[in-house]
């Protein structure tokens, strides 16, 4: 049993209510096929509740840090020692035009490294999960658990995970990576968990402000699967910054690539 096992099964059961939630909200949601970035739904405000009630339930000492305001727990502490990160819905786009793409990030931040980490993808019924020191693992609907091990290619066959592009829009890291197959998705935890699970070889998140949230969970399943995840300098990512703003960007690969990725994001 490893350090942090009984933080890792409440954050489990945590997103598992989440995902038996959203499931129910995404089958009756009308799919709005212009959804902006920006969009928020009930079922944001809904899962998020259920999660922070659960671990609050739980750890009721620890701090709760989570996307959406939630008046029933804005007065607990959102940093502190041992300081849970949540994001109820991470690509709502993807939950709001109904593609299937969204996922529930769960993270524990303990001296504000990240300890444990859940991505549940509730539309598939898949979870990918990892506690500091007890590997990665992917759990798909009743079976068990099956290992996770980051990928072994290098630049000639490279897969990258980004955002969705828009039509004829090259981003920032195909340009620099130049990579053979490109996998879009609206969820950064799904892109970290397909790193992890070796699906990816890399994940550069280059947008000039991004949250806590959004990578807290899913930097836990690169690093515990063999993986790197450093900022786009190289350097570690901090958590708890004001505002728990991420500002130096992110790059996430199976390891070996990581400082010529760096390297070649930098020139550009």
């Amino acid at each position: 049993m490893t350090e942090y096992a009984p933080e890792l099964a409440a954050a489990r059961e945590a997103a598992a209510r989440a995902s038996a939630y959203l499931r129910a909200e995404y089958a009756t949601f009308t799919a709005i096929p212009d959804a902006p970035v920006t969009i928020s739904t009930h079922a944001d405000k809904g899962s998020q509740e259920l999660i922070l009630a659960f671990l609050h339930e739980q750890f009721p000492a620890d701090a709760l840090c989570a996307e959406e305001s939630t008046p029933n727990f804005d007065a607990v502490p959102k940093t502190g020692r041992r300081a849970w990160v949540v994001d109820p819905i991470d690509g709502t786009r993807g939950f709001a035009k109904k593609t299937g793409q969204f996922s529930t990030m769960i993270g524990l931040l303990v001296d504000g490294v990240p300890v444990v980490g859940v991505v549940a993808e509730p539309a598939l019924d898949r979870v990918t999960f990892a506690s500091r020191g007890g590997g990665c693992w992917v759990q798909i609907g009743g079976a068990g658990p099956v290992r996770c091990r980051v990928s072994a290619r290098g630049f000639a066959d490279l897969v990258l995970t980004q955002s969705w592009a828009k039509t004829g829009m090259s981003p920032k890291p195909v340009q620099a990576l130049t990579p053979a197959r490109v996998i879009e998705t609206y969820s950064g935890g799904i892109k970290l968990a397909l790193v992890a699970r070796g699906e990816a070889d890399v994940y550069a998140n280059t947008y000039e402000t991004f949250r806590d949230w959004d990578i807290c969970a899913g930097h836990l399943l690169v690093t515990e699967a063999g993986g790197t995840v450093t900022d786009l300098g190289g350097n570690p990512i901090t958590y708890q910054n004001e505002a728990f703003a991420q500002t130096r960007g992110l790059i996430a690969t199976n390891g070996p690539i990581h400082p010529e990725a760096v390297m070649r994001l930098a020139g550009l």
